[in-house]
């Protein structure tokens, strides 16, 4: 090949890099799961549904009911079906365990990398801005199914030890089999985890705000707080429908025959618009940002 030619490959134009690489996000989620810190948050997660179950065995054995008036969902049915604590652990998690958790692993997302000096390393390897962002939204979003199947798992697994097993009776009164029931507890656990969807945002946005990974998991988990407490207030009827977690509970419904999908669609749109409006202002506020660490 002459030079002229070697000259005119060289200077031939590079094909633009994909937004999306397999590799880069496989190699996120790695590290993200390696990480102490994550994997104490899984055993939190994973203990909950232990403690639930055996508080509920202990006042089985005194001779109580094990629920009543004014407890979590669903938890007056675990002593006849060990099912329903699957119910009740998500129930009683996804108000402030499972946010928790989801608002330190958004949080320390780009902050950390940015306190720990490696942000700027990953823009300098074939990585972009854009698509780094993506990689550690979908990695928030992974953690947030395996962090729900935690809570789901152990919780069967929990029920399944303490309590006995058996057909499921929903809240419409009809009763199911077992099989359909771990179904229907399967289906509760994917509503969980896309309820999170908005509050994954949240902290991402909040991440690239600072370089510092704990003021941006403590203003997530924070503003959470906050809202929640919004939420329960009655002279705020009027916004709480348009707040994150309003519809968090509407699960519930899909213990119902037929379903009732006109909460859990509200929900599902809900956190759709919060994940587009707050995924939007991450990436103009990261492709805008001045790198220093």
């Amino acid at each position: 090949m002459s030079q002229a030619e070697l000259s005119q490959a060289g200077a031939a134009p590079r094909s633009p890099r994909p937004l999306w690489s397999l590799g880069l996000l496989r190699s996120e989620i790695t590290m993200t799961f390696r990480r102490w810190r994550t994997l104490a948050l899984l055993a939190v997660l994973a203990g909950v549904p232990v403690l639930v179950g055996v508080a509920v065995r202990i006042e089985t054995g005194r001779g109580r009911s094990g629920g009543g008036e004014g407890g979590p969902a669903f938890i007056s049915q675990v002593t006849n079906n060990g099912v329903f604590l699957v119910f009740t652990s998500l129930a009683v998690t996804l108000p402030f365990f499972l946010p928790m958790a989801i608002g330190v692993i958004a949080g320390d997302s780009i902050a950390g990398e940015a306190h720990g000096g490696t942000l700027r390393y990953l823009l300098v390897a074939p990585a972009g801005r854009t698509r780094l962002l993506l990689v550690k939204y979908a990695t928030t979003l992974t953690f947030c199914l395996v962090g729900t199947l935690t809570v789901a798992l152990s919780a069967l697994a929990t029920g399944a030890l303490l309590f006995p097993l058996g057909e499921v009776t929903l809240l419409s009164g009809t009763s199911i089999p077992l099989a359909e029931g771990l179904l229907r507890a399967l289906a509760i656990a994917g509503a969980v985890a896309l309820s999170l969807v908005g509050v994954a945002a949240i902290g991402l946005f909040l991440s690239t705000l600072t370089t510092s990974g704990i003021a941006a998991m403590a203003t997530t988990v924070g503003l959470l707080i906050t809202v929640q407490i919004l939420d329960t207030l009655p002279q705020l009827e009027a916004v709480q429908p348009y707040l994150f977690p309003h519809y968090w509970l509407s699960f519930a419904d899909l213990l119902r025959d037929p379903v009732y999908w006109d909460q859990l669609a509200k929900n599902f749109g809900l956190q759709a618009v919060y994940a587009a409006v707050f995924g939007t202002a991450a990436w103009a506020r990261f492709t805008t940002r001045d790198i220093t660490a």
